[in-house]
């Protein structure tokens, strides 16, 4: 049997090490070649590591979270034949083993007298500990009536309740309202039923016998892989950029309308959601709003601001949030954008999604859909300058003038969107203009879907 040292491979270009995401072997364990070791994560994917070789799992790296150099030893391998371990030191041979063993106990007649010593003086010591009869002393009867009275009374053993006659229904019940059944007074036979509790809830209700809520326990869940990153990640936006945010109220009553219209013809199309009506307004203003459109290099002090709209679209998985991206919105139409839009989610909830797929954005749209809230402050994914987050949807009364100039009252549809900035690049006044320019295309749709 050999023993097969299976080290971490170069898993990408300027890769120096990588995160244990998870573990699909532990020690003990037989895998098959080409079986399935362990999921790593580096700065730029998650990559699935593969067993070259047949054999018994006899050691791993370490634990989920770890971090481990590229080139290290990620499991080790009991195989049938010759392995490739190496590094390993020889066993000491019998001259060195004689040698420390001389040194470390010099002359063995030491430990022959320490044991006799120590023999000797645990003989004494159990003559000195042995204890002597303590003197009893003589009372006379006024004393031990004064000492009896003194001495304390032990503790009454609690006597348990006598059981508590009642059908298994009214058991559950009493558990579910926290009452003990030993508390409720029958009113017949001594048999407990669901009028007796009726009758103890109305006349205890102050007690709050209904229990808040059931009792958790406490645990430590480890951060790590994409829930490491994105902590990461965020941490530093915040450390390093000065965000600022604005929030403005949109009408989209006229937007939601020429939506279900689309929809209602839509055929073999996936169906529209505001996502897509809003990237398109975001694509047609940013030629005219460039440092929106860009990234910043707070080392190097370079601003880049792109002329394409790689749009970053956050999206929620299982794992955590991910940010996909839309390669070239501007140039796709609102079918395609709410094509790709799904392809783009689905691959990132699976796990399918590419790493170029997530990386490389410029400006990036995060939307929790109905759970939007009404104002939200999202934090920027650097080194991009701004992120847009639309809001819930609300239907509230507004005066509207109509065509002869008259103001009324009329439910409207209504959405915040909230857009947080790099100070550093963006002014107030860059990010008002934007804001109140989008209103314009949002509040006219017909304008959206002009070329």
């Amino acid at each position: 049997m050999g023993r097969y040292i299976f080290r971490l491979p170069d898993i990408g270009e300027g890769i120096a090490e990588a995160e244990i995401v998870a573990w699909h072997v532990k020690v003990g364990d037989t895998v098959e070649e080409d079986g399935r070791l362990a999921d790593m994560m580096t700065d730029k994917a998650t990559v699935e590591m593969e067993s070259p070789v047949s054999g018994k799992v006899v050691e791993v790296a370490g634990e989920a979270g770890d971090v481990i150099a590229i080139g290290s030893p990620l499991v080790v391998i009991e195989i049938e034949g010759a392995g490739n371990e190496e590094g390993r030191a020889p066993a000491p041979k019998a001259a060195v083993v004689e040698e420390r063993i001389e040194v470390e106990t010099p002359d063995a007649g030491d430990v022959e007298r320490a044991v006799a010593g120590a023999s000797t003086s645990s003989a004494r010591a159990e003559v000195v500990a042995e204890p002597l009869p303590a003197p009893t002393p003589t009372l006379t009867p006024a004393q031990a009536e004064l000492v009896e009275a003194r001495a304390p009374t032990p503790a009454a053993k609690p006597v348990p309740h006598a059981k508590v006659l009642a059908s298994p229904a009214v058991r559950q019940r009493a558990r579910d309202l926290g009452i003990d059944l030993g508390e409720v007074r029958s009113a017949e036979d001594g048999r407990v039923r669901h009028a007796d509790l009726d009758a103890f809830l109305s006349y205890n209700a102050q007690g709050g016998f209904q229990p808040a809520g059931a009792k958790g326990k406490d645990e430590q869940v480890r951060v790590i892989g994409l829930r490491r990153r994105i902590a990461e990640n965020m941490a530093a936006s915040k450390r390093n950029i000065p965000h600022f945010a604005y929030v403005e109220e949109y009408d989209v009553t006229a937007l939601e309308e020429t939506r279900a219209q689309l929809n209602a013809g839509r055929g073999d199309r996936p169906k529209l959601t505001m996502l897509p009506f809003l990237i398109t307004a975001i694509c047609k203003l940013l030629p005219r709003y460039p440092m929106l459109n860009a990234h910043y290099d707070d080392e190097a002090g370079v601003v880049t601001r792109y002329g394409s709209v790689h749009l970053g679209m956050a999206a929620q998985t299982p794992g955590g949030l991910m940010v996909p991206v839309i390669r070239d919105a501007q140039d796709r139409n609102l079918w395609q954008l709410a094509a790709e839009i799904t392809r783009l989610a689905n691959a990132a909830r699976d796990g399918s999604a590419k790493s170029s797929e997530l990386s490389g954005s410029t400006i990036t749209v995060t939307s929790l859909g109905p759970m939007g809230g009404v104002a939200t402050t999202p934090v920027i994914n650097r080194p991009e300058v701004a992120i847009i987050g639309p809001n819930r949807i609300v239907e509230r009364p507004m005066f509207v003038k109509g065509a002869d100039g008259t103001e009324r009252v009329e439910k409207r549809k209504l959405m915040n969107i909230s857009m947080s900035c790099d100070h550093r690049v963006v002014d107030g006044w860059d990010a008002a203009s934007f804001a109140q320019d989008l209103r314009k295309l949002i509040e006219a749709p017909a304008l959206i879907l002009a070329g």
